[in-house]
């Protein structure tokens, strides 16, 4: 591989505009069969094997007009009561929308104020375009408007507009070139990481695209999939040009460093981007549709920013020559410095007292890591919104006219060819006596009469604790054969107790597959299992802040939430994937560094210190860059990216500041020679991966450019 890599930097190198022009034909081609082809991000909320799921198939298949997508028209009155005239020509106006099934009568509160109007679909959401599905309701009910009443729309529907992005990419790129600018002291230095991130995420996202046409692609797929594709494909990047200014320093001509590069940075990023990989094929044990699109979706993107960095990068940098250097560092007899001086004291004072380092910042990990044991996951809801949302009003009108459980009701299927008619009213009852349910209305009989739906509104809101307590009571004995409960919120809990039980199982298969990824990288049994274990503790780290955060609400003002919230289902399984792969990325790049110190010198201590001290400038940057990027997600309106990007800037914050510059070097300093352990049956095993040499690029360089290599 590391001959392949050398021939192909090279090569790149020497015919930079082949290569360029290869990546502008590609990226041509991928934008117009996205265009033409390729689908529409669309949501599967499909829970298989759920009591939830199971009454919405009774549903579809026997009352399909209470088994689609719901609307909430939420009317106040600014003064008196509302008019039954007005409300009566906007139901009727409501019930010639397209798609609506039915519309409710108008349910005034007690004090007359305010007025609930139900508009049930007869598609579900996912097949619904909720953004001009909202324009045509607020189409319907213009009238009362003019009437001087307050109208405001909560529900499915409304809860699924999404804002335009756009904000977060731009302060991520923004912030990105700052850092770049400020690291390299040259304006092409800084631009070109950035390019080719950006080249590698439109062949990323137009892959999305055609990804969309053939399967169900989840609405926020995309947004996860850019945000972690810009913060691995700029540090790729990085890494890889570090290498060449290394090179060039050391006074090789262009195509020789960016040669060289390739074979060591290079083949480090490409081992990082697999490792990211085999973490994200993770999401395939989670058991839900929406979870194994987010996986290939973003692993789509990773993939296309490796092949830009270790194809587009080289060409560009051919292109670019000396003039990645800062000016002064051009001139004939400039010394370049490769190391920071700072970074490697600081790795011999760990050296030295590495218990006392290990010791307090393993103290300070599991301080932050605490807050997560006491986190409580649920998807969140319209309460989450700013007051400024109109789902967020709604939400607030419903629940203090009605109770804050109408936010939330549940919906009990019942097959009445499994138990008849007669068994509704003794059912009707038993739910009323419930604790926890506020009222039960009667029930509706479909139109064949064969199933039923009741209608139990609980005590308590949807994010509310006890809510599940009351589900599983329900479940609990209390239905006849045939019968389930749905609703938003069973689906809510349904969905977090499949993420829960599937937790342990994604994570033993991504710690396992990138322990043996690694130890194949490294051939070392000690090393690979101390990052796992590293990894492990700053994602943890990452939960405990993000329950801080949220949970306790120490920072929602801040974020423009209205008040604390659950750490959101999706968070747990889907952050804990792309953290590993991230964090991993760091580990790789630094103990490539290592593990050539030590094959050159032997020296197990020395090549902890050189290693750090040569890769420690470019690693803070990089984890800077990817800091800055994931916490201009966190101005997205979506509370889940909001949430998955302050906590993938926490933790990788941690993992290059505690883990690399404390941690790493304080366990590599107490192992000594044990670092690169391996047992003899796994030596002779497992492949070697040899790193590059100058006895490489004597096989590898044409006889014409010998001279140049022998530099």
């Amino acid at each position: 591989m590391s001959r392949l890599l050398y021939r192909l930097g090279s090569a790149a190198a020497r015919h930079p505009w082949r290569v360029i022009s290869v990546w502008v034909v590609l990226m041509a081609v991928m934008a117009a069969m996205a265009g033409t082809v390729g689908g529409t991000t669309h949501d599967n909320y499909n829970l298989p094997g759920t009591g939830s799921q199971h009454a919405i198939d009774l549903l579809r298949d026997r009352f399909p007009a209470l088994a689609g997508a719901d609307a909430r028209v939420v009317v106040h009155a600014g003064s008196g009561k509302i008019g039954q005239a007005d409300l009566k020509t906007a139901g009727d106006r409501l019930a010639r929308l397209r798609h609506v099934s039915t519309v409710s009568p108008a349910q005034p509160s007690a004090d007359g104020a305010t007025a609930l109007i139900t508009v049930q679909y007869d598609l579900p959401v996912t097949e619904l375009e909720p953004g001009p599905t909202l324009d045509d309701l607020r189409a319907a009910t213009d009238g009362l408007k003019r009437s001087g009443h307050e109208v405001d729309f909560g529900g499915e529907v409304p809860e699924n507009v999404t804002a335009p992005g756009g904000t977060a990419e731009a302060v991520g790129v923004v912030a990105a070139l700052i850092i770049l600018f400020l690291v390299f002291g040259s304006i092409v230095a800084a631009g070109l990481p950035l390019a080719v991130a950006l080249a590698g995420l439109g062949v990323g996202v137009s892959g999305i695209t055609l990804l969309a046409a053939f399967t169900d692609v989840a609405t926020t797929a995309p947004t996860i999939a850019m945000m972690t594709g810009l913060g691995v494909g700029i540090d790729y990047a990085l890494f890889i040009l570090t290498r060449h200014r290394e090179g060039l320093a050391e006074g090789l001509d262009v195509p020789e460093s960016v040669g060289r590069a390739i074979a060591t940075a290079g083949q480090s990023v490409i081992f990082a981007g697999c490792t990211v990989l085999l973490a994200l094929c993770g999401l395939v044990f989670s058991g839900l549709p929406i979870f194994m699109t987010m996986g290939f979706a973003t692993g789509i993107v990773v993939a296309a920013t490796v092949a830009g960095a270790v194809t587009l990068l080289p060409a560009v940098l051919g292109l670019a020559g000396r003039r990645v250097l800062r000016r002064r560092d051009r001139e004939p007899g400039a010394r370049v410095s490769t190391e920071s001086p700072r970074v490697r004291r600081w790795a011999e004072r760990v050296g030295r007292r590495p218990w006392a380092w290990l010791l307090a910042s393993l103290v300070l990990m599991l301080t932050l890591a605490a807050p997560a044991l006491g986190m409580r996951t649920w998807p969140s809801d319209a309460s989450s919104e700013p007051t400024s949302n109109t789902v967020r009003r709604a939400y607030d009108q419903v629940a203090e006219a009605y109770g804050p459980g109408a936010n939330g009701p549940l919906l009990v299927a019942v097959d009445l060819k499994e138990t008849g008619q007669g068994t509704l009213p003794a059912l009707r009852d038993r739910l009323a006596a419930t604790e926890g349910v506020a009222s039960v209305a009667p029930p509706r009989l479909s139109p064949a009469g064969d199933a039923a739906v009741l209608v139990v509104t609980p005590e308590y809101g949807p994010q509310d604790e006890r809510v599940t307590g009351l589900i599983e009571r329900i479940r609990d004995g209390m239905l006849p054969p045939g019968s389930e409960i749905t609703g938003l919120t069973a689906a809510y809990a349904d969905l977090t107790a499949i993420l829960q039980g599937h937790l342990w199982p994604v994570i033993l298969v991504v710690v396992a597959t990138s322990f043996i990824m690694l130890m194949i990288v490294f051939r070392s049994l000690l090393a690979p299992l101390k990052a796992a274990l590293m990894n492990l503790l700053s994602i943890g780290a990452a939960y405990g802040v993000l329950v801080a955060v949220f949970q306790w609400g120490w920072g929602t003002r801040l974020l423009g939430l209205p008040h604390s919230v659950p750490v959101s289902s999706f968070i747990v399984l889907l952050m804990f994937t792309i953290l590993f792969g991230v964090s991993m990325d760091y580990e790789v790049f630094l103990l490539s560094r290592v593990r050539e110190e030590w094959l050159r010198t032997g020296d197990p201590r020395g090549s902890v210190t050189s290693g750090l001290g040569v890769t420690g400038r470019v690693i803070s940057s990089a984890a800077l860059i990817m800091v800055a990027v994931f916490l201009g997600f966190a101005l997205d309106p979506s509370v889940v990216v909001k949430q998955m990007g302050v906590g993938l800037a926490v933790a990788v914050a941690l993992d290059a500041t505690v883990v690399r510059l404390v941690l790493v070097p304080a366990t590599m300093a107490l192992l000594g020679r044990a670092n690169w352990w391996l047992p003899g049956p796994l030596d002779r095993l497992l492949p070697e991966i040899k790193p590059h040499s100058a006895d490489d690029d004597a096989v590898a360089v044409p006889a014409r450019d010998k001279a140049s290599a022998a530099v």
